[in-house]
């Protein structure tokens, strides 16, 4: 598996603390920014990372800002991508299960920096299970694709 990560100035602290978590698992990333707190705009990481998985460079994607809402509506708008935003364990291991989600959203500001680290694990630990799930995304991505 091959992940793109990024966040904006909001984010970047937590994002340290995933990247800690593949090393861990041994799963390949690509940190696309920023690195520091000085004020960016999150659609200009968001948008890179979604389109990375949209276009198969990575099998899925990881955004962290203050709340995480910025990035999920931005990553959203990416053909292609189901982004979820989790900030507890059970909703991160259904939004694999249930809905095939290929990018994670987190919020910085919400949720510290252990269990961001938890979080992403069960993420990217968890396989989706398709049966009548995979109907349900297939819908998604049959109006995606009339787009």
């Amino acid at each position: 598996m091959k992940v793109a990560i990024g966040s904006d100035h909001a984010g970047y602290k937590i994002k340290d603390d995933i990247k800690e978590v593949m090393d861990e698992l041994n799963i390949q990333y690509e940190d696309v920014g920023c690195n520091c707190s000085d004020s960016v705009d999150y659609p200009d990481y968001a948008l890179p990372v979604a389109e990375k998985v949209a276009n198969g460079e990575v099998d899925r994607g990881i955004l962290i800002c203050g709340t995480g809402i910025g990035m999920s509506i931005t990553a959203n708008k990416v053909q292609g991508v189901r982004c979820a935003l989790v900030h507890d364990l059970f909703t991160a291991k259904v939004t694999r299960l249930h809905n095939d989600s290929n990018v994670l959203a987190m919020g910085e500001r919400i949720i510290g920096p252990g269990l961001a680290k938890e979080i992403a694990k069960v993420w990217l630990e968890t396989e989706f299970e398709g049966g009548r799930h995979e109907r349900r995304v297939g819908k998604i991505k049959e109006y995606e694709s009339k787009a």
